[in-house]
């Protein structure tokens, strides 16, 4: 109460971010391929959360293995492209690639990933800074 915050980024411009969620085997692996798909503008971000056990059936048995979760943000508009690239640095024969659309998002955080995701272009939409967003925006993400 009494607080103010910014509105949120309307419902046509957040149409076009989404989430999209696929597990690795390990850490390294995740950060790899988040690395990949962030150098080529195919993602603004990529967390790998680590400590997960996954539970699925794979060629008719069941099976249990330790993963991470890479948590990739980027456009709808890209989908097909960071698809094809995550599946040539995956190990996996079958990758977990599963998109979520975004329903409502900050507009700050909005403006940066459609900035970071724009080819070739070096400056994000906050003040024209490279990687430098405000201390609460990077724990955030």
């Amino acid at each position: 109460m009494g607080t103010t915050t910014r509105p949120a980024a309307s419902l046509a411009a957040a149409r076009d971010a989404i989430v999209v969620l696929s597990t690795a085997p390990d850490a390294a692996t995740g950060e790899r391929i988040g690395r990949a798909l962030v150098e080529a503008r195919l993602a603004a971000c990529v967390n790998v959360v680590p400590g997960l056990v996954s539970i699925y059936r794979w060629k008719g048995s069941l099976s249990r293995d330790p993963e991470v979760l890479c948590v990739i943000k980027t456009r709808r508009t890209l989908l097909a492209r960071m698809a094809t690239r995550l599946r040539q640095v995956h190990p996996y024969e079958v990758p977990e690639i599963l998109a979520i659309a975004v329903q409502s998002a900050a507009r700050p955080y909005l403006a940066w990933l459609l900035a970071e995701t724009r080819p070739g272009s070096p400056k994000t939409a906050l003040g024209g800074r490279t990687r430098s967003l405000p201390k609460q925006k990077e724990k955030k993400r």
